[in-house]
């Protein structure tokens, strides 16, 4: 309702209601998973005929669905019997009854259809005095109604509050806002509780009792609502197939690590080299050997997870299909590409317990999850329905486990996770006897990555030298596995290769044929300080000036301390990013515990902590995150999901140590590179 043309400030109350509607109208078109909603233009209401007549003309009552979202909108009018009351502007205000419409008769038409999830807004004078109403209302839904289907109401103010026509839009612009920017809320619907949350960080301290929505008729339902489409959703072009399908934003890790790329926004394919590795990863997963196990190991940094998500995305069918890719597979020799399908799950195992990894594995294979009792072990209980998953799939299957190291239950995953499967994993004896077909017999490949240091010339063999650890465990539980090392002297060439890449066109061939030796020989053999040193190369003004900077060289030979180092010195200057704000914010993602750090009010507190005694106010921190997430800095950060958030973590286990080393020096630039 919006035409009262009695009132004194009519034009503006009118104003104010366009404005509603266009903010509602703005969230509830946000792209998303289908299907969409169809918005239906706010009538002409001036009369309780008009009213009824929209109802019966939109067949509210009778409405079925998924979710029907109803807003209501306009002058309130508290009753003296706890009645609330829609002011049109044919009402008479002393004769409510007879020319107002009850609020909850509107709510009833929604809330009493057939609409599986209901949401009614009620952003009017008043409007929390239905509590009462809407309570005794409740009583007449339908039992299998209330219990089966998720029905709620939410009103902008208390009972005897007056709302300001433009705060509901401001507020819900602001919730847009944060959830497109900062919230960082991964699933493509928001739970009621979630959008109550995100639309009260907009009010003043002294505005939270007057302004803050309420839940007044109560669905019950803590879950992500049909209702309420997430601003902040981003839905993931198909790129991947099973992973994509079962983890998506696990399907970004190992793009980011197949393709070598520098920045999340880059499409391209710099993945080089390592021919006779990729050649045992694909003849590992071909069809010839059904069963095994197959760990691929090195030090920090030397390209173990590269190699197995290689295998992970060209094994995709969709990936291959995929134009943007197809050169990686055409300039591949043949016998290097994993077969299509030859991979059914790959989990990232980093700051992972044994049950967390069980569960990520379940739901990588297309499972879901047990129920576990009160007193069960969910670690058994998944490790179980793992097995009788292969047992019972008739087809090999292939997990891919990388960041085993990283793991927070190291031994736990490796004794309760993994070591059942060991039986699955046996060659077949040729020629031993079977009572079935082989083919249908339960059979499993493990390609493992984990770290382990390099080898010692002088051990027996070029043992690594801590073939006691992790590496050593997991040979001791699956001896015939086959091991493959990422750092041997091969990888000098390969690394030249990724730099080159990487450069590209931004210098030419004869520069590059000079530059990149340099290059390799500071960085070897780590692939990590590669991709940076090349991303610096790249994207300087001057690339052949800075390849001949000897300060330059001196941080390459630093390392990833180093690499760093430069890139902070470069950030104020190329994006108004002032060091010590962006280096606090890399500290705190190293602080974070689990999988990273959110962005919200979390990241900016805890970064606030190491940028002392320095200080920003609330509203700098937003804008400052934004430029490291656009920029340069944003190829030392990874990112993951935990608890439906996007959380943010160093991009590798090294970086965490430099960046909570309180020696580093990471600020004392000293003289320039160039």
């Amino acid at each position: 309702m919006r035409d009262y043309g009695d009132d004194d400030d009519a034009e503006a109350f009118a104003e104010g209601i366009d404005q509603q509607l266009a903010a509602v109208r703005e969230w509830w078109q946000t792209p998303g998973p289908p299907p969409a909603f169809r918005q239906v233009p706010p009538p002409e209401l001036k009369t309780r005929d008009d009213v009824e007549d929209f109802l019966r003309e939109q067949d509210v009552r009778e409405l079925r669905g998924r979710a029907l979202v109803l807003f209501v909108t306009g002058h309130g009018i508290p009753g003296k019997s706890d009645t609330h009351f829609l002011q049109l502007p044919a009402s008479v205000e002393q004769r409510p009854l007879a020319t107002a419409v009850r609020t909850s008769d509107i709510i009833a038409a929604a809330l009493d259809s057939h609409v599986d999830n209901v949401l009614v807004i009620v952003n009017t004078c008043f409007a929390g005095s239905m509590h009462a109403e809407l309570a005794a209302l409740q009583k007449d839904i339908r039992r299998s109604r209330r219990h089966r289907c998720n029905l709620d109401v939410l009103v902008t103010c208390g009972h005897d509050s007056k709302i300001q026509v433009l705060r509901f839009p401001t507020l819900l612009r602001g919730a847009l806002l944060r959830l497109r920017r900062n919230a960082g809320i991964t699933t493509p619907y928001l739970s009621v509780p979630d959008f109550m949350a995100e639309y009260a960080r907009g009010l003043r301290e002294d505005e939270e009792r007057t302004f803050k929505l309420q839940r007044v008729f109560d669905g019950g339902n803590y879950q992500p609502s049909p209702c309420l489409p997430n601003p902040g959703y981003v839905h993931l072009p198909e790129v991947l197939g099973a992973t994509q399908r079962h983890e998506p934003l696990a399907a970004e890790y190992w793009l980011d690590r197949a393709t070598g790329r520098a920045q999340e926004t880059d499409q391209g394919w710099y993945f080089r080299g390592r021919e006779q590795l990729n050649r045992a990863v694909a003849s590992f997963l071909g069809s010839h050997s059904p069963r095994g196990v197959l760990l691929i190991t090195g030090c920090a940094g030397s390209g173990k997870s590269a190699v197995l998500a290689r295998a992970v995305t060209l094994s995709d069918p969709v990936f291959r299909k995929e134009p943007l890719y197809k050169t990686a597979q055409d300039s591949a020799p043949r016998d290097t590409l994993p077969p299509e399908g030859s991979v059914t799950a790959a989990v990232l195992a980093r700051h992972l317990d044994a049950a967390q990894v069980a569960a990520d594995l379940l739901r990588a294979l297309g499972e879901r999850p047990a129920a576990v009792s009160a007193t069960g072990d969910p670690v058994d209980v998944w490790s179980r329905q793992i097995q009788d998953y292969v047992r019972s799939c008739r087809q090999t299957v292939t997990i891919v486990l990388d960041g085993l190291d990283e793991a927070a239950e190291q031994a736990r995953i490796l004794g309760d996770v993994l070591a059942p499967l060991a039986p699955f994993c046996r060659p077949l004896v040729p020629g031993q006897r079977q009572d079935e077909d082989t083919s249908a017999a339960p059979a499993v490949r493990l390609l493992i990555g984990v770290r382990s240091s390099r080898p010692d010339g002088n051990s027996p063999g070029g043992a690594a030298v801590d073939e006691l650890g992790l590496l050593r465990t997991l040979r001791d539980t699956f001896p015939a596995a086959c091991m493959e090392r990422t750092d041997g002297d091969s990888s000098k060439h390969d690394i030249a290769e990724y730099v080159t890449a990487l450069i590209g066109d931004a210098m030419d061939a004869d520069t590059r044929r000079q530059v990149v030796p340099a290059v390799v020989k500071a960085v070897w053999p780590s692939f990590i300080d590669a991709r940076l040193a090349g991303d610096q190369l790249r994207s300087t003004k001057d690339p052949m000036e800075l390849a001949l900077s000897e300060g330059w060289h001196t941080k390459l030979e630093r390392g990833i301390r180093g690499l760093l180092q430069h890139d902070l010195q470069q950030v104020q200057q190329v994006q108004g990013l002032p060091p010590e704000v962006a280096l606090a914010l890399l500290q705190a993602a190293a602080y974070a515990k689990g999988q990273g750090v959110p962005w919200g009010e979390v990241w900016p507190t805890i970064a606030g902590v190491f940028l002392m005694p320095k200080r920003l106010s609330a509203d700098e921190w937003d804008p400052m995150i934004e430029k490291l997430l656009s920029g340069r800095l944003s190829g030392y950060l990874a990112h993951a999901v935990e608890d439906d958030r996007r959380v943010y973590r160093p991009a590798h286990e090294e970086l965490v140590d430099v960046l909570l080393d309180p020696d580093a020096g990471l600020l004392d630039f000293g003289v320039r590179d160039a």
